[in-house]
């Protein structure tokens, strides 16, 4: 394994505890917080391993995050920004077959388009008050990028995600099922 492979998995390592302490949070700020430095990190993760599907959901990522961060100011309730993110989703999974040269096979359109609908699902998510429904929303888009990350071998977001999925179970336990028996 050469230096810039070491450096990109070292990267995806480093967003993966970004992702991990997300589902420990009390507060969606905080969760959101953490994530957006995830996708800071995976972005240049994927970038790096030259898997450009995740490199641009992840940018996407970014202002999704930085949008619901500040969801009172810029109305981010409003489902005019679901369906722009949705909408950057799909775009992205244009650019990786127009533009960036992934062959358009089955199994290739069917690979890219795992991450579309996780974070597709985690949007959605962002949409409810509380954590709780993030967490439980990460319980299906978690296997989708796991699924992803396996097939596009980014050793740092596999682990994220084998992590990311113990963490949200964690967190339903720590907070949900907790707050249910108050």
């Amino acid at each position: 394994m050469e230096i810039y492979d070491i450096i990109a998995q070292a990267v995806g390592i480093g967003a993966m505890a970004m992702n991990c302490l997300s589902f420990q949070q009390k507060k969606q700020k905080g969760v959101l917080a953490f994530q957006l430095c995830g996708s800071v990190l995976f972005c240049i993760n994927y970038y790096m391993l030259g898997a450009m599907s995740g490199a641009i959901l992840n940018i996407v990522g970014i202002l999704r995050a930085l949008v619901f961060m500040n969801k009172e100011k810029l109305r981010a309730e409003h489902p005019a920004w679901s369906a722009a993110f949705v909408a950057a989703y799909l775009g992205g999974y244009v650019l990786v077959f127009s533009v960036f040269g992934k062959e358009p096979t089955v199994k290739n359109f069917l690979v890219e388009l795992l991450p579309v609908v996780g974070m597709t699902l985690t949007t959605l998510s962002f949409r409810y008050k509380g954590t709780r429904e993030v967490r439980i929303f990460g319980l299906i888009n978690s296997p989708l990028w796991l699924s992803y990350n396996i097939l596009t071998f980014s050793i740092g977001a596999i682990c994220s995600e084998v992590l990311n999925f113990v963490s949200i179970l964690i967190g339903i336990l720590r907070h949900d099922v907790k707050k249910e028996k108050k």
